[in-house]
Parts: structure tokens; C-alpha cells; sequence
């Protein structure tokens, strides 16, 4: 029997066995198996050219599962606190970021700056005053709204660009709009948290300036001269770097779910329903703000994921900075898995339907 085949009957059964546990008042019981359903699904995902690419997400579920189950397993090892760990793991992903970068991304504000504008400019309008909307409404404590503004106010994530070429969008306008973003948030991050999350918890405009700056820029300006002086020398570098990124956001996701574990446990539901109403409501306004300025397409599809796909990784850190990892940090632990399966599923639907402009565009980008 085919390998891949056996651990689907695996993950049913393992579900099967939870639900029971669940409905008969024994959950506490059914987190082994939910645990192994996850872990089952994610390797069965593995012998499926369609299914693959939610192989990272799920394991990330069952990361959080676990977490949530087993937390004092990921709060501190003797005296040691994972907590400090999160800052570091954000300045190597960046550093990664910068070295699948180079100086020529930036070229294209010159040449596409009409299409950057807009995705910039959408980007740091829509979700932040989506993220204060929500907040404003949800009810939940201080410290859990401003997470989700928090997130709103975030630059875009290189999982965007992905997401991009994956949609048959403007890869190129992606990349820039990615880039641009970044280098921004030291500026637009603070000055946007202090006027929409001001109400909701202190911000120091200055310190949060300065976080931004040690786990953004200068990570990724390191990279950017890395890639300047040895690109194409260090492949070892360019194949591990992915796989270091996907595992230091998953960690940092699995620290937050622990310490904020009470919290989501009471507000969980409610938080991951705002939280994917924040993404959707991001692809849809992007996407329209596209269509307003009459853009092509491809880069109306750009458009929407740049402002739909946050650096949920950043706001992590930025929480952490705070030091209300358990309280901010929650949204941004929510909102980057989430954001993976809903942006997944929109390149899967976009890569079968045609732009329209196929003949006209020709592409500059390169997939990272």
C-alpha cells in the first residue's frame, strides 16, 4: 500500500479517536491524537501534487496544538527562556530575505512607479484602518486588539512574492512592492501604531523605531551585501536559508501559543475569525484599489496579495519588543498560517483562470 495512502487512513482515524475523547468531556486526553492527525495529514500531503504546498502550514497546526497542550515544554528549559530566542530567529530570517534580494528590486520604482505607489500606499491605508476597525469592535482585551493592528500596520512578507508568481501576478511589481515596504517600516510601523493602537496600549514611537531598524534593515542589508559578493558562491546558503526561515517562524509561533496560550483558549475562535476576516477583507480591497486606478490584471492580482499578506513574523518580534508577547503577540501568531492556506488557495484559483494580458506582459522578475 502506498505509503502516503496508509497515513490518510492514519489521520482519520487519529481524528476520529480526538472527536470521540472531545464530545465525551475528555479533550484533555484527545491531544496525542490530535497532534497525530496533524503530523499524519501533513506528511499524507506529501504524495499530492495539489495538496504539497499545505505541508508547512499543517505542521505549523500541529506545532500550535501541541504548544497549546504541552506549554510549559516551550516556555523555558531549565532557566533558560525561549522568549529571547525570537529577535535572533527574526534577524536570520531577514537576513536570509535580503540574501534572495538584490540592489536591482529596487530599480523597479523607476520602473513601474505608478504600480508601486499604489501597492505601497494601498498596503499602509487598508490594513491598518482594517486592523483598527476590528479591533474597535472585537471586544477583547487592550493588549489582544492592538495585536491585530498590529499586524495591519506590518510591511508585506516574502511569502507574498511567492504567492505571486504561484498567481500568474507581476512578479516584478511584487518583489518591489515587497522591498520597498521593508525599508519603510522602521518609518510607517511606529507612526501608524502610535495613531491607530495609542488608545489601546503605550507605544514608545523611538523604541519601536529602533526594534524595527535591528530586525529589519540591518539584517537585511547585511544580506543584500552577502548576495552582492557571493551570489552564486554559497548555494549551500540559498538552499538552507528557506529552510531555516520556515523553521524559525514556526518556533516563534509555537513561543507565543505557549505563553498566550490561556488567553487564546478563551478568545481563540473569535480571534481567528477577525483575524481571517482582516486577510480576506485585504485581498479584496487590494485587488478593487487596483481595478480604481484601471491596472492591468496581473497587477491588480499583485496588488491584492501585497496588501492582503503581512510580515507576520515582524509584528512577532515587535511584540516581543513590547514585552506583551503573550497579549500582542497572539493576532500575528494567528494571522501568518492563515494567511498561507487563504493565499494558497487564492494562487490555485488564479494560476487556472487567464489574466487577459498574457501577450502583453513580459516578465522581469525572478521567483525567490
Amino acid at each position: 500500500m502506498n505509503i502516503y495512502k496508509l497515513l490518510s487512513g492514519v489521520a482519520i482515524l487519529c481524528l476520529v479517536v480526538a472527536l470521540y475523547l472531545a464530545i465525551t468531556g475528555n479533550l484533555a486526553q484527545a491531544g496525542p491524537f490530535f497532534i497525530g492527525f496533524f503530523i499524519a495529514v501533513a506528511i499524507s500531503f506529501r504524495g499530492s501534487e495539489t495538496l504539497k504546498g499545505f505541508t508547512y502550514t499543517t505542521i505549523i497546526f500541529a506545532a500550535v496544538t501541541t504548544a497549546l497542550y504541552y506549554p510549559q515544554y516551550f516556555q523555558q528549559y531549565d532557566g533558560f527562556k525561549f522568549a529571547v530566542l525570537i529577535t535572533p530567529l527574526i534577524q536570520i530570517i531577514m537576513f536570509g530575505m535580503g540574501t534572495s534580494m538584490s540592489f536591482e528590486d529596487f530599480v523597479g520604482v523607476v520602473k513601474m512607479p505608478r504600480g508601486v505607489f499604489i501597492g505601497v500606499t494601498s498596503h499602509f491605508l487598508i490594513m491598518p484602518l482594517l486592523g483598527f476597525t476590528l479591533a474597535s469592535i472585537s471586544g477583547f482585551p487592550p493588549e489582544i486588539a492592538a495585536g491585530i493592528i498590529l499586524i495591519g500596520c506590518s510591511p508585506n512578507g516574502m511569502a507574498s512574492n511567492v504567492i505571486s508568481y504561484l498567481a500568474k501576478a507581476n512578479l516584478a511589481l511584487s518583489i518591489t512592492i515587497t522591498a520597498i515596504s521593508t525599508m519603510l517600516a522602521p518609518l510607517m510601523t511606529p507612526m501608524l501604531m502610535k495613531l491607530y493602537a495609542g488608545a489601546f496600549v503605550e507605544i514608545d514611537m523611538l523604541h519601536m523605531m529602533w526594534d524595527i531598524v535591528k530586525m529589519v534593515i540591518l539584517p537585511i542589508g547585511a544580506g543584500l551585501i552577502f548576495n552582492k559578493l557571493f551570489s552564486g558562491k554559497a548555494k549551500w546558503l540559498d538552499d538552507a536559508m528557506p529552510l531555516v526561515s520556515m523553521s524559525g517562524i514556526a518556533f516563534i509561533i509555537v513561543i507565543i501559543t505557549a505563553a498566550g496560550r490561556d488567553s487564546l483558549l478563551t478568545i481563540g475562535p473569535a480571534l481567528i475569525g477577525l483575524v481571517l476576516i482582516h486577510n480576506l477583507l485585504g485581498y479584496t480591497l487590494g485587488y478593487f484599489s487596483g481595478k480604481l486606478f484601471k491596472m492591468s490584471e496581473r497587477d491588480c492580482r499583485t496588488i491584492a496579495i501585497e496588501v492582503g499578506m503581512q510580515n507576520g513574523g515582524l509584528a512577532s518580534g515587535i511584540a516581543k519588543e513590547m514585552g506583551k508577547m503573550a497579549t500582542v503577540g497572539l493576532a500575528p501568531a494567528v494571522f501568518g498560517p492563515l494567511m498561507n492556506i487563504t493565499g494558497s488557495i487564492l494562487a490555485s484559483y488564479w494560476h487556472r483562470k487567464p489574466t487577459g494580458d498574457e501577450a502583453t506582459y513580459v516578465e522581469t522578475g525572478r521567483a525567490h
